[in-house]
């Protein structure tokens, strides 16, 4: 439990809020979502991003980000979801966290909320590229 954290709080039962549990992960509604439904779901061990949860909690994670959105989207009768983790830039709580929002057609969210911009280049865009997948092999190549 990190101290301060309001996730491991919760985490802790000392806000109760649970939607979903098991022995690694908690799911619980968002206390200002973008749509009635809108939950998150984290490691129950405090992690701050996606890039420090240890490999061995990947599948646990995602196969209840996977039950969740398939949950929500029944109980909310959505048309869909969509399912998003900030990681340090928007992350309101430093806890590693995923969204599972419902979404139903013309329900006013536009994509990402965020402008997106082109490349100034096809040259730029194979730098970009190149350089993502150097920092890939270097990470898969590096003990852990």
């Amino acid at each position: 439990m990190e101290h301060g954290c309001l996730f491991c709080r919760i985490v802790a039962g000392e806000v109760a809020a649970a939607v979903f549990e098991d022995e690694l992960t908690l799911a619980f509604l968002d206390h200002r979502p973008l749509f009635p439904g809108h939950c998150l779901l984290i490691p129950k061990t405090h992690y701050e991003t996606l890039a420090d949860l240890p490999e061995e909690l990947n599948g646990p994670l995602f196969g209840n980000a996977r039950l969740l959105a398939g949950a929500v989207e029944q109980a909310m009768e959505s048309d869909g979801s969509f399912v998003a983790i900030n990681n340090r830039v928007s992350q309101s709580v430093a806890h590693l966290h995923i969204h599972v929002v419902p979404r139903r057609k013309k329900d006013g969210l536009r994509g990402f909320f965020w402008p997106r911009q082109k490349y100034e280049s096809a040259a730029e865009m194979e730098r970009v590229r190149e350089t993502l997948r150097a920092v890939i092999d270097r990470t898969r190549r590096a003990p852990r």
